[in-house]
């Protein structure tokens, strides 16, 4: 028997409440329907205003608990409803990074910021001090531990307010754009946690993500948002390489898998490929000269 996913979202519907008083505001999320898998990372991606961040909250109850509204369909996240689950209570097991890791970060020290959350939890000074070891030894900033988080890199940065998530022990991680603002290496730091954390916790990962190549390189799903609804879903290397379908949503494909189609049309030449090891391969296989 199949396990069921550890959220299920059913006709997700929102609309935040109004700005002004007798204005009503638009629908955000116009029937989102949405299953992930125990230990799968799944990314969304589309373009701005189409829900993406309004569906995190959602993932955590924050909407409609926190914002109010009006919400219509359901979520369940590990069996619990999200939307009536408290989400001091589901913090316990959905662990949540934003896009600008400065408006998470507070305390003094690196320290101190990973261990609020289990220090709000009430646990034994013992099982914080262990819980911030693992959770700084897993994003490789044990060393930084003395250090203000105002002096760190962005990628730091990142690091720690993830850190900071672990420290809670979640099942489940949501990323909001948590690259957005990175430099190349800072993204691919961010991005290496996040696969170690697959690997080693198994733990279940949805992210916002608009870096297509890390996407094709590291998650297992992808889905399309555009207009409050998901419109397409399933592996990075089938949906990346229907290029009509990705502009029309307003979402760019990796370079090489345009460069890849490009030659397939021009040249009739069978290659497909996403990331620049396949595309070595895949280019020296079909035009290297044979001996």
């Amino acid at each position: 028997m199949a396990e069921p996913p550890v959220i299920a979202v059913r006709g997700l519907r929102y609309r935040y409440p109004p700005s002004l008083p007798g204005r009503e505001a638009e629908l955000v999320l116009r029937g989102v329907d949405l299953d992930v898998a125990r230990g799968e990372f799944v990314a969304l991606m589309g373009p701005t205003g189409v829900g993406k961040t309004t569906l995190c909250l959602a993932l955590n109850g924050i909407v409609p608990q926190s914002t109010g509204g009006v919400i219509g369909g359901s979520v369940t996240v590990l069996g619990h409803n999200a939307r009536h689950t408290p989400v001091p209570q589901l913090a316990r097991h959905v662990g949540i990074v934003y896009q600008d890791p400065e408006s998470q970060l507070f305390s003094a020290t690196v320290e101190a910021e990973v261990a609020f959350g289990p220090e709000n939890l009430g646990l034994p000074r013992a099982e914080i001090a262990e819980r911030v070891s693992w959770a700084l030894d897993v994003v490789s900033m044990e060393a930084s531990r003395e250090r203000a988080p105002t002096r760190l890199s962005g990628g730091q940065k990142q690091r720690v307010a993830i850190a900071a998530a672990l420290a809670m022990l979640p099942q489940i991680l949501i990323l909001d754009e948590p690259t957005a603002a990175l430099d190349p290496l800072g993204r691919l730091e961010v991005f290496r946690v996040i696969e170690q954390l697959r690997n080693d916790q198994d733990m279940t990962i949805v992210m916002v993500s608009q870096d297509p190549e890390h996407v094709a390189a590291f998650a297992d799903r992808l889905a399309l948002l555009a207009e409050g609804r998901i419109v397409a879903e399933g592996p990075p290397a089938e949906l990346f390489y229907a290029l009509d379908q990705m502009e029309a949503v307003g979402v760019s494909a990796p370079q090489l898998a345009e460069l890849s189609v490009a030659l397939e049309r021009c040249y009739g030449v069978s290659t497909r490929f996403m990331l620049l090891n396949e595309a070595e391969a895949a280019l020296r296989a079909e035009w290297e000269p044979q001996p």
